[in-house]
């Protein structure tokens, strides 16, 4: 019995001492605990240094706070026009009461599952193959809305629900790529044709502009002979009328000339025959001549009988 005695405390003690750190829990963070005294909820621990009685107390559920993404399977749903699809979904949530989460529901990930796809055959239902394809952004803002309402209950929130993946049958998906095909050539058709149009257009600006600068051109050119030609005129009469008034002023300095030598009577008719010798020129075949010079001329011939008989 002495021998039996120091052993059986070191192993109380140890019993003791395993108790004792068993109670002892640490909570890091982004982390919480649900307790349980006697079978029934007690309290919730956050993060730091918590102790809990030995055998009464339990840690009943562990539960991790940070924001979660689960990566559900394509489900198979139908849309408005009787198309069958598959849609595989996205989902992330976040643990806001770690209590609800612990007693609302079993297996959280199933039920949300499940609810995924209940929400998102609802929401398929009620829309036609194009505007699955298109409304992307509306099916997942009406998914996260309900989804979000129904896992309240459940401490959880839905913050962002995405559709991963449409895949429509091999027959939509062939006949969707003929129709792109044939959307491609259509507009592939159409930009060739509005590039020869656009060509033609501005091959007959450019004639349309060549035809108006030669227009210009000629109209320039005609305006400067017309130009050139009025100078000439001009200048052509000013030359004769020059030439006239120096005839003029020619015949008046001799007439000027003649009164002032006070000329006799002989004399002026002498010019006037002149006169007359030099209207002829040779060119007339008869001249009428006034008797007076007729007179004149006779005198004059007297003279020059008498000048050659000395």
């Amino acid at each position: 019995m002495g021998t039996l005695g120091p052993i059986l405390t070191v192993i109380l003690v140890l019993i003791a001492l395993i108790l004792i750190t068993s109670c002892i829990k640490i909570v890091p963070q982004a982390y919480a605990c649900v307790i349980e005294r006697l079978g029934g909820y007690q309290t919730t621990w956050s993060v730091g240094l918590h102790f809990k009685i030995p055998i009464i107390d339990r840690v009943a559920k562990r539960v991790l706070l940070k924001e979660q993404v689960v990566d559900f399977a394509p489900q198979p749903v139908i849309t408005k026009d009787n198309v069958t699809m598959r849609i595989d979904t996205v989902v992330y949530f976040q643990i806001t009461d770690p209590k609800l989460y612990a007693y609302g529901v079993d297996n959280p990930i199933m039920a949300i599952e499940n609810l995924t796809a209940t929400t998102l055959r609802n929401i398929i239902g009620d829309l036609e193959l194009d505007e699955t394809l298109t409304s992307r952004e509306v099916i997942n803002t009406k998914m996260r809305a309900s989804l979000d309402l129904a896992t309240d209950p459940w401490g959880i929130k839905v913050t962002r629900v995405e559709l991963k993946n449409i895949i429509p049958p091999a027959a939509i998906q062939d006949a969707m790529e003929k129709q792109m095909k044939a959307e491609r050539e259509r507009r592939e058709s159409i930009l060739i044709a509005e590039g020869q149009k656009t060509s033609s257009i501005l091959v007959a600006e450019g004639k349309k502009a060549s035809a108006i600068l030669e227009a210009e051109a000629e109209k320039s050119a005609a305006i400067l002979r017309a130009e050139a030609k009025k100078e000439a005129t001009i200048r052509e009469a000013e030359g004769q009328a020059e030439a006239i008034l120096k005839v003029q002023q020619a015949n008046a300095e001799g007439i000027r000339f003649l009164n002032e030598s006070n000329p006799q009577a002989a004399v002026i008719q002498l010019k006037s025959l002149e006169a007359f010798a030099k209207a002829a020129d040779g060119q007339a075949t008869k001249i009428i001549i006034p008797s007076e010079i007729q007179g004149m001329a006779g005198l004059v011939k007297s003279l020059t009988e008498v000048g050659s008989s000395k």
